[in-house]
């Protein structure tokens, strides 16, 4: 029988989310694998992968911060805001002659904090229930809404000036939903040169970061976070006696138990360090917003 768990993967590039779910399966002998977030065929680094029982956890992992190193070049656009679209037009002389360190700097600071953001056209969003990279593919042309994000962090570590572009390596930390495509373009929009995506790498979602990923070839037993380890860093541990767990398994409420729990949410974990659920607050009680599934022994 496989042990439920949170895998962390290095996804490589080339592969899409769905390729590396596919090959957990194989390497795990099991159907029911899932994963926290969508990486672009493009983009590498960390993805959290839920098997058997813990994908139940990725509903509380696909909402959390995340944190990616990225090249934005400036000097041209293409038509998917990044480097696997064609070029659509490309800075002059006269549109770089304005570009100043200062003017990079102010355009990403008025790209940092709580920013309204269009999603790349070529983005996973659903449009009437299709993908909407789907529908540009097919011919179709795609506006997506604007949406409200976060980028707590938006910091140039490198710059690399080249023929007509200008390279910069940045570290972005964001909220869930954030598009660094989209960062990228305008960014080079407002600079008046244009702008799009050349690398991307996530390495951080929420507590989880790449120092425990494994790589694509090493998922063959492979080890992973148990559920209550998890749990543990994306939330509030809450131990709870063995009488507690079965009255949660049960459906029923720990009575007058609410000032146990500092957040919204808490993990509650049995004596045997086995996950029983996550528990929300009900009044002065606390409630199973979801229980694990047991497994037998």
């Amino acid at each position: 029988m496989v042990s439920p768990g949170i895998l962390l993967v290095d996804k490589p590039m080339g592969l899409t989310s769905h390729d590396v779910v596919a090959r957990t399966r194989r390497a795990f002998g099991t159907r029911k694998v899932g994963h926290a977030g969508t990486l672009d065929p493009m983009a590498t680094g960390l993805l959290v992968i839920g098997i058997e029982g813990a994908t139940r956890l990725l509903t509380y992992i696909v909402g959390a911060d995340k944190t990616y190193e990225a090249t934005i070049r400036l000097g041209a656009s293409t038509g998917t805001d990044d480097a696997e679209g064609e070029i659509t037009a490309r800075a002059d002389a006269a549109a770089w002659s304005t570009v100043t360190d200062e003017r990079i700097a102010a355009g990403i600071a008025a790209l940092t904090g709580e920013i309204s953001q269009v999603p790349s056209s070529v983005s996973a969003i659903k449009v009437d229930g299709r993908r909407a990279y789907d529908r540009v593919r097919a011919g179709e042309e795609v506006v997506l809404a604007a949406r409200d994000v976060v980028v707590s962090r938006f910091e140039v570590v490198a710059e690399r000036p080249g023929d007509g572009i200008r390279d910069l390596d940045v570290i972005v930390d964001c909220s869930s939903g954030t598009y660094i495509r989209s960062l990228a373009r305008d960014l080079g929009a407002g600079l008046g040169v244009g702008g799009h995506l050349t690398a991307l790498r996530r390495t951080r979602v929420g507590a989880f970061g790449l120092s425990d990923a494994v790589g694509i070839d090493a998922l063959e037993g492979a080890p992973t976070l148990s559920p209550a380890d998890a749990s543990g860093r994306i939330m509030q541990a809450l131990p709870v006696s063995s009488d507690e767990a079965r009255d949660l398994r049960h459906g029923k409420r720990l009575v007058g138990q609410a000032s146990r729990v500092s957040g919204a949410l808490a993990a509650a974990i049995d004596p045997d360090d086995v996950l029983v659920g996550i528990v929300e607050k009900r009044g002065n009680d606390l409630k199973s917003a979801m229980n694990m599934p047991v497994v037998a022994p």
